[in-house]
C-alpha cells in the first residue's frame, strides 16, 4: 500500500468513484490497481470516521465543476491544449477529446500515473490520448518554470485550459499563489480553473481534524488560504467564477445534502481569458 500523498490520490479517486454520476467520472475506480483496491476502501473509511464522511460529495462536485468548465472550453476552440498540475489520477484528458494534453505531479506520482496508464489503454479501458507527463515540484521556482516552458512547446500557440486542482492548500502562501498564476502567464490561455481553501475556513473544524489525519500519516499538514479578492489577479481575469461546497450542491443537486460548516471548505475559482 502506497503512503504519504500517494494514499490522498487514491482517497479522491475512491471518493469519486463512490458518486459516480455526480463526478461525471466513470473511469474513477479503474486507476486504483485491483491489489490495492481493498487497502483503499479500508482507508476510505477510516478518514471517513476520523475526520468527516462526506469526501465523496465535495470531490465529486470539485470534479464534476472543472469537467464541465473543460468540456466548455473544448466547445469555443476543439484544439484547445489541456494542462492539469497536481493530476494525481484525475481522468479528465481520457473523459474529453483533448488532442493534447499535460499532467504535472511529483515524480513519484507521476511515474505511477504513466504505468497505470499504459496499463488502462493496453487493457482498452481507457481510450488512446495524446497524454505527455512532467515530473516537477510545483513548490518550487524552477519546477514552474519547468511546467511554462513545457506547455509553450507543447501548445505552440494553441489555447490552454489550465487546471490546479487540489494542490495550492498544501504548498507555502508564495508558492500557493504563484501556482494559481502560473495558467495566466501561458500566453493565450482559455481559461484557469483552480480549487482552493478560503481564509476565513482557516478554523474550519473538518480541517482541523484532517491535519490530524494526515500528521500521523506524513502528509503535509501546513495549508495555504486565499482570498475572493485576490482572484481576478491570480488567474488573469476581471470576472471569476467562485463556487463553493454549497453553491455547487444546489447547481447539481438543485439543494444542499450537507452545510458547509460540515464539509472541507474547498472552492473552485474558473476565469476565462475572453473576460479579462
Amino acid at each position: 500500500m502506497h503512503t504519504g500523498v500517494e494514499q490522498t490520490a487514491y482517497l479522491v479517486n475512491e471518493s469519486r468513484a463512490r458518486r459516480p454520476e455526480l463526478a461525471r467520472d466513470p473511469l474513477a475506480a479503474a486507476w486504483i490497481p485491483d491489489g490495492e483496491r481493498g487497502g483503499v476502501r479500508a482507508l476510505w473509511e477510516e478518514f471517513a470516521g476520523d475526520v468527516y464522511p462526506h469526501d465523496d460529495l465535495v470531490v465529486s462536485l470539485r470534479g464534476r465543476y472543472i469537467a464541465d468548465t473543460l468540456e466548455r472550453a473544448l466547445e469555443l476552440d476543439p484544439d484547445t491544449v489541456l494542462v492539469v498540475c497536481g493530476a494525481g489520477f484525475s481522468s479528465y484528458p481520457w473523459l474529453l477529446p483533448f488532442r493534447t494534453a499535460l499532467e504535472v505531479d511529483l515524480p513519484t506520482m507521476i511515474e505511477a500515473k504513466r504505468q497505470r496508464a499504459a496499463e488502462l489503454m493496453d487493457a482498452g479501458a481507457i481510450p488512446r490520448r495524446d497524454v505527455h507527463h512532467l515530473a516537477a515540484d510545483l513548490g518550487t521556482p524552477a519546477g514552474r518554470e519547468a511546467v511554462a516552458a513545457a506547455v509553450r512547446e507543447l501548445a505552440a500557440g494553441r489555447p490552454v485550459a489550465y487546471v490546479a486542482e487540489g494542490l495550492v492548500f498544501y504548498l507555502s502562501p508564495d508558492d500557493a499563489r504563484a501556482v494559481a498564476r502560473l495558467g495566466a502567464e501561458f500566453g493565450d490561455h482559455a481559461v484557469t480553473a483552480v480549487s482552493y481553501w478560503p481564509d476565513w475556513a482557516e478554523d474550519n473544524r473538518v480541517l482541523a481534524d484532517q491535519r490530524l489525519w494526515f500528521r500521523r500519516r506524513s502528509v503535509p499538514e501546513d495549508a495555504s488560504y486565499l482570498t475572493h479578492g485576490e482572484l481576478p489577479g491570480l488567474l488573469g481575469g476581471a470576472q471569476v467564477e467562485d463556487h463553493g461546497p454549497e453553491s455547487l450542491q444546489r447547481r447539481y443537486l438543485d439543494r444542499v445534502e450537507v452545510p458547509e460548516s460540515d464539509l472541507i471548505p474547498e472552492y473552485v475559482a474558473v476565469s476565462w481569458a475572453g473576460e479579462r
